[in-house]
């Protein structure tokens, strides 16, 4: 019998390692990310990458051999694991898609400045609400120094924080040394959930109309008299006795 803390580890350490082993493998593919699905009769693996049709191979060859390793490691029985390949719905709001991207750039010997750069503003083209790209280790000199790249609005505590900003860090392993990547992702509220949080921010605030109805739209300039009514109409009639004494 295992205990739930035992089984909480567990589930842990099979996701780390597969996702560790999809990384390495899929990489170059736009990885970003995957999801495990367990039901009573077997287990789906869906993996999020940017280039589907590079994860299927020809034929579904690529697919089916990750499936035969992913089955002979973890030791599931003949058939109760699948395997599927889900396309990202948009890779400039996706922090692990933008780390590989940048890897890849970094790797092919792009300045760091300029490779940094072109991710924040792809991700700010994208529809996100700001964007932060760290940089650290030995970028030019010996000395190791960290570079910061930002754009827009970001959150940093709260609740919001965990919900509206996707979050990755990546290791490029480059002649020098190794540098550290983070990017993050400050998401805009969709109501749909695929762009972003369905939740809005806590601090945006909605006006409702009442369909038009106490709307009036004027083009010439309007004066209102603040007096209420009932003081209006007393006013001339106080003044008109007052006008007769003093013609007599």
């Amino acid at each position: 019998m295992v205990s739930k803390k035992q089984k909480f580890v567990a589930d842990g350490v099979f996701y780390s390692e597969l996702n560790a082993f999809f990384e390495k493998e899929l990489g170059e593919d736009g990885y970003s990310g995957c999801e495990v699905r367990v039901t009573p009769t077997r287990t789906e693996i869906i993996i999020r990458a940017t280039n589907t049709q590079d994860v299927l191979g020809v034929n579904g060859r690529r697919i089916r051999m990750l499936t035969s390793i992913v089955q002979k490691r973890f030791n599931f029985p003949e058939g109760t694991v699948e395997l599927y390949a889900e396309k990202v719905a948009a890779r400039g709001l996706c922090a692990v898609a933008q780390c590989e991207s940048l890897k890849f750039k970094l790797n092919n010997g792009t300045a760091v400045r300029r490779a940094a750069y072109s991710v924040v503003r792809y991700v700010m083209e994208s529809g996100a609400k700001g964007c932060e790209v760290i940089i650290s280790g030995k970028l030019r000199a010996a000395r190791a120094k960290s570079m910061k790249f930002s754009e827009g609005f970001m959150l940093h505590s709260g609740n919001p924080a965990k919900e509206h900003i996707d979050f990755a860090v990546r290791h490029v392993e480059m002649k020098q040394g190794v540098l550290g990547i983070k990017v993050k992702i400050m998401l805009d509220s969709d109501p749909t959930g695929r762009l972003g949080p369905k939740t809005p921010l806590p601090d945006i605030v909605t006006i409702l109309s009442n369909d038009g109805k106490d709307e009036v739209t004027t083009d010439v300039p309007v004066s209102e008299s603040k007096i209420p009514v009932n003081e209006a109409a007393e006013a001339p009639a106080a003044e008109a006795p007052a006008a007769a004494v003093e013609a007599h």
